[in-house]
């Protein structure tokens, strides 16, 4: 199983990092700029969940990680300008990225003995902290903070994996449960244009005076 995590995980880590090289193909970066973006795309989820969990660093024990990084964004650099509809690509590589490390996130938290809510926070956390650090760098606002469903298709992603783990159902089905959850509604959520319900402010009230 954790072999099979691992690999996933590596998967999660490429689609991530050609999401964020494709974002560096939208500012116009230079081959530097790729691969900064894209490394920090594929790995900033799983550090902040390693560091939250008290574990080493995945990236830094087998720096086999770093090395698909920057070889996705490197090719991705000479690729891109082929790609004549790059937004499309990137929110579908997103999505994929999004539903990997959704459920790796919380098997590799379960490894830790977390309890499980812990494991579905830290599913999400790993699914969309890379992410957010990629919009930041390039000056965009990020996908967890406009009005779509992300981070729900996260949860709702980390969560199957982990109740189905609970319930001692034998691999590899939590794992594609998991991840077809979250891809299915973060698919739905782009196609459908669907967003949460957002906050509406009342009109204000006059008081009298006192």
């Amino acid at each position: 199983m954790i072999e099979v995590v691992h690999w996933l995980d590596l998967a999660g880590v490429a689609v991530f990092a050609a999401s964020g090289a494709l974002v560096a193909s939208r500012k116009e970066m230079d081959a530097v700029g790729f691969v900064l973006v894209g490394a920090v795309t594929g790995v900033g989820g799983g550090t902040l969940r390693d560091l939250l969990l008290d574990r080493a660093v995945f990236w830094i024990a087998r720096p086999e990680y770093l090395l698909v990084c920057f070889s996705v964004a490197a090719l991705l650099f000479f690729a891109a300008p082929y790609i004549h509809r790059r937004y499309p690509v990137l929110l579908w590589a997103d999505a994929a990225g999004l539903s990997l490390f959704a459920v790796t996130g919380a098997a590799v938290a379960l490894e830790t003995g977390v309890a499980w809510p812990v494991a579905t926070l830290m599913g999400v956390m790993t699914a969309t902290f890379g992410g957010v650090i990629r919009d930041v760098i390039c000056n965009e606002i990020p996908l967890i903070l406009r009005r779509e469903i992300y981070a729900t298709a996260a949860a709702l992603g980390s969560g199957v994996y982990v109740a189905l783990i609970a319930a001692d159902v034998p691999a590899p089905a939590p794992g594609l449960a998991g991840f077809a959850a979250c891809f299915v509604l973060r698919a739905l959520a782009i196609r459908l244009r669907l967003a949460l319900p957002a906050y509406r402010a009342r009109p204000g009230r006059n008081y009298p005076l006192q």
